[in-house]
Parts: C-alpha cells; structure tokens; sequence
C-alpha cells in the first residue's frame, strides 16, 4: 500500500492541471509576437544546437565565470537535476510504498546505493548553494540583484525539500529498524539521512516517528509541484524556458543585424518596420523576455548603465516582459482593462527616474512603455549578451524600436540628421566630398583596382581613414606595411562608399540597405569575391563580414590586425627596430566581442622587441569596456557629463601606459579624447597597432612621426 493514492492523485492531477493551464496563457502570449523571426533552421544545425543547449542550459558554462555565486547556482541546479529522479520515486510511492523503479534502484544493489549516496550529496550542494543566495540576499545585498521576498521564498522552499528529504530518510530508517526489532545501523549509502535518524532514534513514541516521516515525504512530494507552479508567475521560469530559448537562439554571427526584406513593399503597404508594439517582436524575443533571470549582470557590464544613462538592460527587458503580462487581457481576450494609468516600474534598485513605464492597454512602445533616451543610450557593445547567462538578446531589440522610430516616425537625435545626409548625399558621415576620399595617399604609390584588376588583396580603407586626418595616419602606415611585405593589393579608391554600419546601427535600415547594395554591385563588378578584403576598421569589417552576405556580398574579409600578424609570422614583415615602451591594448568590441578577434593584435604587439604588453585587470578581451562609440554613438551626444570613453581610459591608464594601442578608428577618436581629458596626451600617445607595427618594422621615420602624433 502506498502513501495515500488518493491524496498523491489529487496532488498530481490539481498542480498538473494548473501548470498546464498557466503553460497554455505563456504560450499563447508568446504567439503574440508574430514580427520576424531570429531562428533559422539551416542544415545540418541540429548538432549544433544540442550542443548549445548541452553546453550553456544544462552546463551552465556562464556560470563559472561568476565564482561564489556562478558555483552555488551549479550546485542547486546539478542537485536539481539528480533530485528530480528522487521526486518521480516519491511520487510513486504515493502508490506503491515499496516503489524502486521495478527493482532498479534497489537498497542493497549497486545502482540503488549508488544513487541515495549521490542523492545525498547533492542535497546537501543544493542546500549549501541556496544558502550562499540567502547570504548574498539578506547580509550582502547586491545592488544589481533584485531583491524581495520572492527569492527567499524560493530559497526557503528549496532549503526546506532537501530537508524534509532527510527528514523522511531519518525517520524511516529509525522506524524499519523497529519493524524489524533491531537497533538502528548507520547507513552509508545514505550518510545525511542516518545523521537525521541517529537524532531520531532517542524518540521512543513511534507514532510522533511516522508523523516526521510523512511530513517529510509529503513537503517534499508537494513542494515540487508547488514550485513548478509558482515558476511561470516568477523570474525562475527561466528553469523551464531557458532550455528552448537557448536551442533556438539566433546562431549567426553576433555582428549580424537581421534585414528588414522587401523594405519598399513593406512600405507601400503601411507594414510595421522594426519594434513598435508587442506584437512587432518575434517569439524568440518573447521566449527572451520569459528566460530573464533579473540576475543584472547585463547591466552591470554596460557602458550605459555604468555611466548614469536611463539605459539599464535588465530593466529594459522587465519593462517589455511587464507590459507583455500587464497586457494578457486585452491582446488574447479583447478586453479593455479599466486602468489606463501610466506609472513608473518599481524594481529594486530604483531604475534611472522616468525611463520605464507600465500600462495594460497595449501601448507603442516608444515612449510610452520605454522612454526614447533608453534605446538611444546604446553603443551596441553586446557586452550585455556576452555576459548573460541564459544568452538573452538586447542589441537587435534596441535597434528594433530605433528602426520604427526613425522609419516609421522620422524620429531620431538632431545629432543624426548631418551624418544620415552625408551618408546619402557623399556615401560617408563626415558628408565630405567623395572626389576626396583617396586624397590621404597623396604622394604614396598606392595603386587603385581600376588600375591593378589582378591584385590579391583589396585594401578596403572606410570612411574614417579616407576623411579623419588622425585615421589617414593608420591608413598610410598600412599601406606602408603590405608594401613592405611584398602584398600584391589594391584601394577602391574613390569607388569606396560607407558601408552603413552607423546608419543600420542608428535604425536607418532605409539608408543602410541603399549603401549596401551600391557597394555590393561595385565589389562584385570588380571580382572581389575571388579577392581577400582587409580593413582596418572593425565596423567596416563586420558589415562587409557578416552583413553584406545578405545582399549577394560574400567575401573573404580578413581585419588588418590578423591580416598583418600572419605576415610577420611568416617572416614577410619583420620587427627589427626596438620599442621599449609599455603598451596596453584596448579591445574594439566590433572585433573582439563581435568577431573574437583578441589575440593577433597582442601578438603582435608581443612580436616587436622591447615592448611591455599591459592589460586592464578584470576589464579586458570579451569583459573590456566600450570607448562609447558604437552604435552610432560617434555621431551623437551623450545623455550627461559622464562620458563613456573617460571611464575606460582611467581604466587603461590605471596601467600606466607610454602608448595605449587600439585596433578601430572609432576607439582612437575616443580614447584621445579621453586622454587629452585627463591632461595625459603629453605622457601617453595613442596609437593603432599597425602604426607601432611600422615603427618597429621600418623605423625612425615612423618613430619620430608616432611621437609628432
């Protein structure tokens, strides 16, 4: 005879019941979403995407890059998943007192005793591991958490069903050993419940025995299911929903953005263009919006939020997922709910005042739910998708609403208007004449395609270094380089157009798409697919990379800092000439967090004798810090007087540099500005990695033209 059939019935059947009922509302509001999809199905992905979710849902892989608390939610998530076959055994003995899997976990077999040790064990990491979060909650107090009593609740539960497990081990080996008229033995199978039944066995009123031992067996039986239904209505339904969201992430390249297909159509036929509403999200997002786990790591990494911007990415994402729940009734019901009130989301800490606002009538999006300086605060760094364990997206949602503010309401930061025209007008943002763009090779042989059709190489320069006088200096010493090495190359010269990164990045798709395929037909007419294209700027090279393939442009894009270190490595560039300087290298997120290309600008600066390689301590490769640029950021003003690119250079200089090196234009304009800020630039020169390159290969010339920098 079992436990209670009758009670185990209703206690499975009604939270069963319930956790289907509360499924069957997510799933429909996540349907709520019908903009384009993220997930593509593409062949021979299906190992690709079990092995993401092996790794980042059930491995937990991001976790262990956050020590005390990364370990302690492996331990209760590992003692979850060892314990769920301890809760279907409960379950059955509902029924059937004796039930051990048909004999398979047996007491006294292998499997059987293997298996309580193990049970043992993990309870007791899930208890340790819940106790760190309690400590972290009540004596620490993270401010990037979200603190308030659901999470002690849930750790209390937790706590608890351990507990009552060796509670309903204790008592029960107590009262066997009574069955059987023999003095109770220490069990070491079971370890932690014998520690429970040697405080038990002193009780001599068997009846108090059963009463702990069904009390333990039923807090735990019940409590399970009682946690599955609290899931969906709390931040933990990430346990649930983390496991899909992860099998159909997008699986792209990070620095592709989605194309906006049939844009002009779209048009005509007044079609949304980019995130406007809820239902403008695609149910990927929406899964995204369920996965968040508020655990604000994202925050805590963006330059944005680190600098006192409204935009805070946890927020963000619990704003839109507040309004998609606020808004159940009137999407999937048709109901007008009565308040129409709009108020500011309270979470703990407070968000920046006035930046996030709840309604349940369905709202636009922007500015009613999100206020506009929110999406128009980010550099698109990503460093909020790269530290977020659940690998939730941000970016493409923000550049989602500045798509539908600037196409579908011509709304964007004056800041813009200039860079939109000269992009349109003289294809590049400086909105400089094009007649111009090869005027930095002035008195070099730089030979152009029109002129060299068989080069092996196409020079790609971009708009910074054919029209920034500081970039022009990065661009001659490159040129210099593959000279030197014997390259067979060649510039497009005035042929060369923006590729658009700044426009696609600011929401102009309109604008970007119009560029894209210019560029594409010239690359193509010239052959280039058959070329290898170098570029020594890193949004040049993710927009040709990982962009342009969606217009016909696929190419062999290779950024000048891999480009130029395989060079040396094969002994066609050689750094001769000593640089005794100590140097620390900023990563470009476009390269380093967007195309992983970390190490090639270390080796070579590693390459060149006499330099000292600095890094900044805990805020360097994938978690360094953005110079504020990206995103558009370059051509707009920040939201307040603490600037993104000051708070990394006091970083790097922290190192006490001679040279901070950088591998982007974007970042040079940046990080000079910063050091001319803090009255550094008559100690600590600026310099792109190809120009310390060409110091070191070529020599004096270029040492006293670095120093005149």
């Amino acid at each position: 005879m079992g436990m209670s059939a009758l009670w185990m019935s209703l206690l499975l059947g009604v939270n069963l019941a319930f956790f289907a009922w509360t499924a069957q509302r997510r799933l429909r509001q996540v349907f709520i979403a019908k903009g384009d999809a993220r997930f593509t199905w593409r062949n021979g992905e299906l190992l690709a995407r079990v092995k993401d979710t092996l790794v980042y849902a059930l491995g937990q892989r991001r976790m262990t890059k956050y020590t005390v608390a990364g370990l302690a939610h492996i331990l209760i998530f590992a003692g979850f998943l060892v314990l769920l076959l301890r809760s279907l055994l409960l379950w059955g003995r509902g029924y059937d007192i004796g039930f051990d899997f048909f004999g398979v976990l047996a007491a006294g077999t292998l499997l059987g005793d293997g298996y309580n040790l193990a049970k043992d064990l993990f309870a007791c990491l899930v208890v340790l591991g819940a106790s760190v979060f309690v400590w972290l909650r009540v004596v620490v107090r993270s401010p990037r958490m979200t603190l308030g009593v659901e999470g002690l609740v849930i750790l209390g539960i937790i706590i608890t069903m351990m507990l009552a497990d060796f509670l309903y081990d204790g008592a029960g080996q107590v009262l066997h050993a009574r069955a059987l008229h023999q003095a109770w033995a220490f069990h070491a199978s079971e370890p932690v419940g014998s520690l429970f039944a040697f405080g038990l066995k002193g009780v001599e009123d068997t009846g108090v025995l059963k009463v702990l031992w069904h009390a333990g067996f039923w807090w735990h039986a019940a409590f399970v299911l009682i946690f599955l239904n609290i899931l969906p209505y709390s931040k933990h339904f990430h346990i649930i929903t983390a496991f899909p969201n992860v099998f159909t992430r997008d699986r792209s390249p990070y620095g592709r953005l989605p194309k906006i297909d049939d844009l002009e159509g779209r048009v005509e036929r007044e079609e949304a263009l980019g995130i406007g509403k809820l239902e403008d999200l695609s149910w990927q997002h929406a899964m995204d919006l369920y996965t968040c786990t508020e655990c604000g790591r994202c925050s805590d990494h963006c330059p944005a939020y680190l600098t006192d911007k409204k935009l805070s990415p946890k927020h963000l994402t619990l704003a839109l997922r507040d309004h998609l729940y606020d808004t159940e009734a009137a999407l999937l019901h048709g109901k007008t709910p009565e308040s129409d009130e709009r108020g500011p989301l309270r979470t703990h800490p407070e968000p920046p005042q006035d930046a996030y606002f709840r309604n349940d009538t369905p709202q636009a999006l922007v500015p009613n739910i999100i206020d506009p300086d929110v999406i128009w605060a980010c550099t698109s760094c990503r460093a909020c998708e790269e530290q977020c364990p659940v690998l939730i997206s941000y970016v493409d949602k923000i550049v989602g609403m500045r798509r539908d503010q600037v196409l579908m309401h011509n709304t964007f930061p004056p800041e813009l208007a200039k860079p939109f025209q000269g992009m349109e007008v003289n294809g590049n943002p400086w909105n400089l004449p094009q007649v111009d763009r090869d005027g930095w090779a002035k008195g070099l042989s730089v030979p152009r395609l029109a002129d060299r059709p068989d080069a092996d190489v196409i020079y790609w320069v971009g708009c910074a270094a054919s029209y920034d006088d500081r970039a022009q200096r990065v661009a001659r010493s490159v040129v210099e380089l593959l000279g030197a090495a014997g390259v067979n190359y060649a510039i497009l010269g005035k042929q060369e157009c923006c590729t658009g990164d700044s426009a696609r990045r600011a929401g102009n798709e309109y604008l970007f798409q119009m560029l894209a395929e210019q560029n594409v037909e010239t690359l193509n007419g010239l052959g280039a697919q058959e070329k290898t294209i170098i570029t020594a700027c890193p949004h040049c090279f993710n927009t040709l990379a990982n962009e342009y393939g969606d217009f016909g442009g696929n190419y062999k894009v290779v950024n000048h800092t891999d480009f130029l270190f395989e060079l040396v490595r094969e002994g066609k560039l050689t750094p001769v000439h000593r640089v005794e300087e100590r140097i620390t290298y900023h990563d470009s997120c476009y390269l380093g967090r967007y195309n992983n290309v970390y190490d090639s600008p270390r080796d070579i600066l590693k390459s060149i004798p006499g330099v000292t390689l600095g890094e900044v301590e805990k805020a360097n490769r994938e978690q360094g810090l953005c110079c504020g640029a990206g995103g558009a950021q370059m051509w707009m003003e920040e939201q307040n007087n603490n600037r993104v690119n000051r708070k990394r250079t006091l970083q790097i200089l922290q190192t006490e540099p001679e040279t901070v090196a950088s591998a982007c234009p974007f970042c040079m304009t940046m990080l000079t500005d910063g050091i001319k800020d803090a009255e550094r630039d008559q100690n600590v020169k600026q310099l792109d990695v190809a120009e310390v390159l060409a110091r070191a290969v070529l020599g004096p010339v270029h040492q006293e033209a670095a120093s005149a920098s």
